[in-house]
Protein backbone atom coordinates (compact mmCIF):
# COMPACT_ATOMS: atom_id res chain seq x y z
CA UNK A 1 0.00 0.00 0.00
CA UNK A 2 1.48 3.20 -0.94
CA UNK A 3 1.04 5.97 1.94
CA UNK A 4 1.55 9.82 1.19
CA UNK A 5 3.67 11.89 3.68
CA UNK A 6 0.67 13.74 3.79
CA UNK A 7 -1.52 10.16 5.26
CA UNK A 8 1.79 9.67 7.80
CA UNK A 9 1.03 13.12 9.05
CA UNK A 10 -2.58 12.86 9.39
CA UNK A 11 -2.47 9.34 11.12
CA UNK A 12 -0.05 10.95 13.40
CA UNK A 13 -2.34 14.00 14.29
CA UNK A 14 -5.46 11.82 15.23
CA UNK A 15 -3.34 9.29 17.12
CA UNK A 16 -2.76 12.35 19.37
CA UNK A 17 -5.92 13.70 19.13
CA UNK A 18 -7.13 9.77 20.37
CA UNK A 19 -4.18 9.98 22.95
CA UNK A 20 -5.77 13.35 24.17
CA UNK A 21 -9.10 11.61 24.85
CA UNK A 22 -7.70 8.88 26.54
CA UNK A 23 -5.71 10.64 29.01
CA UNK A 24 -8.54 13.45 30.04
CA UNK A 25 -10.99 10.44 30.53
CA UNK A 26 -8.64 8.82 32.58
CA UNK A 27 -7.93 11.48 34.37
CA UNK A 28 -11.41 12.64 34.86
CA UNK A 29 -12.62 9.42 36.13
CA UNK A 30 -9.62 9.05 38.68
CA UNK A 31 -11.21 12.40 40.08
CA UNK A 32 -14.58 10.99 40.63
CA UNK A 33 -13.62 7.07 41.58
CA UNK A 34 -10.56 8.01 43.77
CA UNK A 35 -8.82 4.69 45.02
CA UNK A 36 -11.23 2.37 43.02
CA UNK A 37 -8.85 2.60 39.96
CA UNK A 38 -6.62 -0.08 41.50
CA UNK A 39 -9.69 -2.98 41.38
CA UNK A 40 -9.13 -5.96 39.46
CA UNK A 41 -11.41 -5.98 36.16
CA UNK A 42 -10.20 -8.82 34.44
CA UNK A 43 -7.56 -11.21 33.71
CA UNK A 44 -5.91 -11.95 29.76
CA UNK A 45 -3.29 -14.16 28.53
CA UNK A 46 -1.24 -10.89 27.94
CA UNK A 47 -1.76 -8.98 31.89
CA UNK A 48 -4.21 -8.52 34.36
CA UNK A 49 -6.30 -5.52 33.68
CA UNK A 50 -7.44 -3.30 36.36
CA UNK A 51 -10.53 -1.13 36.64
CA UNK A 52 -8.28 1.67 34.93
CA UNK A 53 -7.74 -0.05 31.97
CA UNK A 54 -11.78 -0.51 31.20
CA UNK A 55 -12.04 3.73 31.24
CA UNK A 56 -9.40 3.95 28.91
CA UNK A 57 -10.73 0.84 26.78
CA UNK A 58 -13.96 2.47 26.73
CA UNK A 59 -12.51 5.46 25.66
CA UNK A 60 -10.74 4.49 22.65
CA UNK A 61 -13.83 2.43 20.86
CA UNK A 62 -15.59 5.45 21.34
CA UNK A 63 -13.33 8.38 19.80
CA UNK A 64 -12.39 5.67 16.96
CA UNK A 65 -16.00 4.80 15.80
CA UNK A 66 -16.28 8.76 16.15
CA UNK A 67 -13.47 10.14 14.27
CA UNK A 68 -11.25 7.76 12.40
CA UNK A 69 -11.71 8.61 8.76
CA UNK A 70 -14.09 5.90 6.96
CA UNK A 71 -11.87 5.96 4.00
CA UNK A 72 -8.82 3.99 6.05
CA UNK A 73 -10.95 0.90 8.11
CA UNK A 74 -8.22 -0.53 10.44
CA UNK A 75 -7.82 -3.75 12.08
CA UNK A 76 -7.50 -2.69 15.89
CA UNK A 77 -5.08 -4.59 18.26
CA UNK A 78 -5.32 -3.75 21.99
CA UNK A 79 -5.10 -5.38 25.30
CA UNK A 80 -8.53 -5.59 26.81
CA UNK A 81 -10.49 -6.97 23.59
CA UNK A 82 -12.01 -10.34 24.08
CA UNK A 83 -9.81 -12.07 20.95
CA UNK A 84 -7.13 -8.68 21.47
CA UNK A 85 -8.23 -7.77 18.02
CA UNK A 86 -11.31 -5.73 16.14
CA UNK A 87 -12.48 -3.86 12.96
CA UNK A 88 -13.12 0.15 12.86
CA UNK A 89 -15.97 0.54 11.55
CA UNK A 90 -17.14 -1.43 13.49
CA UNK A 91 -18.27 -4.94 11.71
CA UNK A 92 -15.63 -4.18 8.37
CA UNK A 93 -14.34 -7.49 7.17
CA UNK A 94 -10.49 -7.88 8.24
CA UNK A 95 -9.73 -8.35 5.12
CA UNK A 96 -10.88 -4.74 3.97
CA UNK A 97 -9.18 -2.82 6.04
CA UNK A 98 -5.93 -1.09 5.03
CA UNK A 99 -4.29 -0.47 8.41
CA UNK A 100 -3.35 -2.01 11.31
CA UNK A 101 -3.39 0.07 14.83
CA UNK A 102 -1.62 -1.39 18.04
CA UNK A 103 -2.85 0.54 21.18
CA UNK A 104 -1.59 0.31 24.64
CA UNK A 105 -4.59 2.42 26.30
CA UNK A 106 -2.45 2.45 29.55
CA UNK A 107 1.24 1.52 30.31
CA UNK A 108 2.27 1.88 33.81
CA UNK A 109 -1.39 0.64 34.94
CA UNK A 110 0.28 -0.29 38.33
CA UNK A 111 2.11 2.68 39.31
CA UNK A 112 -0.81 5.36 38.02
CA UNK A 113 -3.83 3.26 40.27
CA UNK A 114 -1.59 3.84 43.37
CA UNK A 115 -1.11 7.52 41.82
CA UNK A 116 2.75 7.23 42.68
CA UNK A 117 4.04 7.70 38.49
CA UNK A 118 2.20 8.74 35.48
CA UNK A 119 1.69 6.36 32.85
CA UNK A 120 1.63 6.54 28.84
CA UNK A 121 -0.82 6.04 26.36
CA UNK A 122 0.98 4.21 23.63
CA UNK A 123 -0.77 3.64 19.99
CA UNK A 124 1.08 3.25 16.49
CA UNK A 125 -0.39 2.71 12.69
CA UNK A 126 0.87 0.26 10.33
CA UNK A 127 -0.13 -0.07 6.96
CA UNK A 128 -2.28 -4.12 6.96
CA UNK A 129 0.45 -6.45 5.51
CA UNK A 130 -2.07 -9.45 6.90
CA UNK A 131 -0.20 -11.50 9.42
CA UNK A 132 2.88 -10.56 7.71
CA UNK A 133 2.66 -7.03 9.66
CA UNK A 134 4.90 -6.54 11.98
CA UNK A 135 6.75 -3.79 14.07
CA UNK A 136 8.97 -2.75 11.48
CA UNK A 137 6.21 -1.47 9.28
CA UNK A 138 4.60 0.73 11.49
CA UNK A 139 5.04 4.31 9.60
CA UNK A 140 3.53 6.68 12.73
CA UNK A 141 3.75 6.93 16.31
CA UNK A 142 2.36 8.60 19.71
CA UNK A 143 2.85 8.19 23.46
CA UNK A 144 0.89 10.71 25.87
CA UNK A 145 1.39 10.81 29.72
CA UNK A 146 -1.04 10.36 32.11
CA UNK A 147 -0.18 12.20 35.15
CA UNK A 148 -0.37 11.33 38.85
CA UNK A 149 -3.09 13.70 40.81
CA UNK A 150 -0.60 16.33 41.92
CA UNK A 151 0.35 17.35 38.04
CA UNK A 152 -1.23 20.19 36.04
CA UNK A 153 0.95 19.19 32.94
CA UNK A 154 1.44 16.12 30.81
CA UNK A 155 3.85 15.52 27.97
CA UNK A 156 3.07 14.08 24.50
CA UNK A 157 5.66 12.79 22.08
CA UNK A 158 4.92 11.86 18.11
CA UNK A 159 6.58 10.92 15.18
CA UNK A 160 6.72 9.75 11.47
CA UNK A 161 9.16 7.65 9.83
CA UNK A 162 11.58 9.61 8.53
CA UNK A 163 10.44 12.97 9.70
CA UNK A 164 11.43 13.54 13.37
CA UNK A 165 9.78 13.46 16.30
CA UNK A 166 7.30 16.37 17.74
CA UNK A 167 7.70 16.74 21.27
CA UNK A 168 4.51 19.17 23.36
CA UNK A 169 3.65 19.57 26.90
CA UNK A 170 0.21 20.39 27.92
CA UNK A 171 -1.09 22.63 30.71
CA UNK A 172 -4.30 20.45 31.65
CA UNK A 173 -6.05 23.42 33.69
CA UNK A 174 -5.65 25.30 30.14
CA UNK A 175 -5.84 23.19 27.41
CA UNK A 176 -2.48 25.06 26.27
CA UNK A 177 0.41 23.49 25.00
CA UNK A 178 4.15 24.17 24.15
CA UNK A 179 7.14 22.95 22.60
CA UNK A 180 8.97 20.60 24.68
CA UNK A 181 12.96 20.37 23.70
CA UNK A 182 14.53 16.40 23.42
CA UNK A 183 17.46 16.34 24.94
CA UNK A 184 18.81 12.83 24.53
CA UNK A 185 22.24 12.09 26.73
CA UNK A 186 25.03 13.00 24.51
CA UNK A 187 27.42 11.04 26.93
CA UNK A 188 29.90 8.22 25.65
CA UNK A 189 30.24 6.72 28.82
CA UNK A 190 28.03 5.04 31.64
CA UNK A 191 29.36 7.13 34.46
CA UNK A 192 27.05 9.53 36.66
CA UNK A 193 24.08 7.95 34.73
CA UNK A 194 20.84 6.10 35.12
CA UNK A 195 20.97 2.36 33.66
CA UNK A 196 18.56 -0.25 33.91
CA UNK A 197 17.80 -3.35 33.82
CA UNK A 198 13.93 -4.61 33.78
CA UNK A 199 13.11 -6.74 37.02
CA UNK A 200 9.90 -5.33 37.83
CA UNK A 201 8.48 -8.97 39.04
CA UNK A 202 9.53 -11.76 41.56
CA UNK A 203 9.94 -14.18 38.48
CA UNK A 204 13.18 -13.92 36.96
CA UNK A 205 14.73 -10.96 39.54
CA UNK A 206 18.07 -13.06 40.69
CA UNK A 207 19.31 -14.23 37.16
CA UNK A 208 18.40 -11.26 35.78
CA UNK A 209 20.75 -9.51 38.21
CA UNK A 210 23.55 -11.92 37.76
CA UNK A 211 23.28 -10.56 34.07
CA UNK A 212 23.22 -7.16 34.85
CA UNK A 213 26.54 -7.70 37.19
CA UNK A 214 28.17 -9.72 34.65
CA UNK A 215 27.51 -7.02 31.92
CA UNK A 216 29.67 -4.35 34.13
CA UNK A 217 32.31 -6.51 35.04
CA UNK A 218 32.92 -6.82 31.26
CA UNK A 219 32.24 -3.23 30.91
CA UNK A 220 33.93 -1.96 33.45
CA UNK A 221 36.82 -4.65 34.19
CA UNK A 222 38.34 -4.57 37.58
CA UNK A 223 37.33 -0.94 38.72
CA UNK A 224 37.72 -0.02 42.08
CA UNK A 225 34.93 1.91 42.45
CA UNK A 226 32.35 1.32 44.67
CA UNK A 227 29.59 1.02 42.29
CA UNK A 228 27.60 3.97 42.87
CA UNK A 229 28.77 5.52 39.31
CA UNK A 230 25.78 4.18 37.98
CA UNK A 231 22.05 4.47 39.15
CA UNK A 232 19.11 2.53 37.79
CA UNK A 233 15.05 3.15 37.70
CA UNK A 234 12.69 0.79 38.07
CA UNK A 235 9.93 2.17 36.15
CA UNK A 236 7.11 -0.08 35.41
CA UNK A 237 5.95 1.13 32.29
CA UNK A 238 7.78 0.58 28.77
CA UNK A 239 6.57 3.78 27.09
CA UNK A 240 8.01 5.40 30.35
CA UNK A 241 11.21 3.92 29.99
CA UNK A 242 11.22 5.49 26.33
CA UNK A 243 10.03 8.83 27.65
CA UNK A 244 12.83 8.39 29.91
CA UNK A 245 15.55 7.94 27.24
CA UNK A 246 13.78 11.19 25.14
CA UNK A 247 13.90 13.67 28.05
CA UNK A 248 17.72 12.95 28.87
CA UNK A 249 16.98 11.33 32.15
CA UNK A 250 18.43 7.40 31.02
CA UNK A 251 21.42 6.15 29.17
CA UNK A 252 20.44 2.63 28.62
CA UNK A 253 17.33 0.65 29.49
CA UNK A 254 17.25 -3.65 29.06
CA UNK A 255 14.33 -5.27 29.18
CA UNK A 256 15.75 -9.06 28.67
CA UNK A 257 12.58 -10.63 30.58
CA UNK A 258 11.41 -13.30 28.29
CA UNK A 259 15.24 -14.82 27.44
CA UNK A 260 15.67 -14.84 31.36
CA UNK A 261 11.94 -16.73 31.80
CA UNK A 262 12.84 -19.08 28.92
CA UNK A 263 16.08 -20.09 30.64
CA UNK A 264 13.82 -20.33 33.63
CA UNK A 265 11.65 -22.38 31.77
CA UNK A 266 9.05 -20.16 33.21
CA UNK A 267 5.47 -18.13 31.87
CA UNK A 268 6.33 -15.16 30.00
CA UNK A 269 3.01 -13.76 30.49
CA UNK A 270 4.49 -10.70 32.80
CA UNK A 271 6.74 -9.37 29.70
CA UNK A 272 6.56 -6.79 27.70
CA UNK A 273 4.51 -7.44 24.31
CA UNK A 274 4.23 -5.76 20.83
CA UNK A 275 2.01 -3.27 22.32
CA UNK A 276 4.38 -2.18 24.74
CA UNK A 277 7.01 -1.06 22.52
CA UNK A 278 5.05 -0.11 19.29
CA UNK A 279 6.44 3.32 20.06
CA UNK A 280 9.70 2.57 19.77
CA UNK A 281 9.87 4.65 16.20
CA UNK A 282 9.65 7.89 18.23
CA UNK A 283 12.87 7.10 20.13
CA UNK A 284 14.55 5.77 16.85
CA UNK A 285 13.80 9.21 15.24
CA UNK A 286 15.05 10.98 17.70
CA UNK A 287 18.60 9.99 17.37
CA UNK A 288 18.19 6.37 20.37
CA UNK A 289 18.80 3.37 19.27
CA UNK A 290 16.38 0.58 20.03
CA UNK A 291 17.11 -3.31 19.38
CA UNK A 292 16.56 -6.89 20.54
CA UNK A 293 19.61 -7.45 22.90
CA UNK A 294 21.41 -9.31 19.92
CA UNK A 295 22.02 -5.87 18.11
CA UNK A 296 19.07 -6.60 15.36
CA UNK A 297 16.33 -4.28 14.66
CA UNK A 298 13.14 -5.38 16.53
CA UNK A 299 10.67 -7.69 14.44
CA UNK A 300 7.69 -8.78 16.36
CA UNK A 301 4.51 -9.07 15.15
CA UNK A 302 1.83 -6.59 15.57
CA UNK A 303 -0.23 -8.44 18.66
CA UNK A 304 -0.63 -8.72 22.36
CA UNK A 305 0.91 -11.55 23.07
CA UNK A 306 4.19 -12.25 21.74
CA UNK A 307 7.21 -11.57 24.47
CA UNK A 308 9.70 -8.55 23.28
CA UNK A 309 13.54 -8.90 24.83
CA UNK A 310 14.27 -5.23 23.81
CA UNK A 311 17.36 -2.85 24.71
CA UNK A 312 17.81 0.77 24.05
CA UNK A 313 20.30 3.53 24.42
CA UNK A 314 20.15 7.36 24.37
CA UNK A 315 22.68 7.30 21.26
CA UNK A 316 24.89 4.96 19.18
CA UNK A 317 27.88 5.77 20.80
CA UNK A 318 26.94 4.20 23.81
CA UNK A 319 25.10 1.66 21.89
CA UNK A 320 28.01 0.42 20.47
CA UNK A 321 30.18 0.64 23.58
CA UNK A 322 27.29 -1.68 25.81
CA UNK A 323 26.63 -4.19 22.73
CA UNK A 324 30.04 -6.57 23.23
CA UNK A 325 29.46 -6.71 27.29
CA UNK A 326 25.90 -7.66 26.88
CA UNK A 327 26.38 -10.10 24.80
CA UNK A 328 29.14 -11.92 26.53
CA UNK A 329 27.11 -11.19 29.78
CA UNK A 330 23.88 -13.03 28.28
CA UNK A 331 26.22 -15.92 26.69
CA UNK A 332 27.76 -16.41 30.02
CA UNK A 333 24.64 -16.28 32.57
CA UNK A 334 21.86 -18.28 30.22
CA UNK A 335 23.91 -21.09 29.08
CA UNK A 336 24.90 -21.88 32.61
CA UNK A 337 22.99 -25.70 33.76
Amino acid sequence: MKLTAADRERFRRLLCALQDEIRDAVVAARARAGRTFARVAGVTAADTIYQVDRISEEAVLGWLERNWPRAWPLELVMEGLPTGRTTVPRGTPVEATRLVCIIDPIDGTRGLMYDKRSAWILTAVAPRRGARTSLRDIVAAAMTEVPTSKQDRADQFSAVLGSGVKATRCDLRTGRQRALPLRLSRATHFDHGFVSFARFFVTGKVLTSRIEEAFWRRLRGTSRDDGALVFEDQYISTGGQLAELLLGHDRMIADLRPLVHARLRRPTALACHPYDICTELILREAGGVVESPDGRRLDVPLDTETPVAWVAFANPRLARLARPALRAALRGELVKR
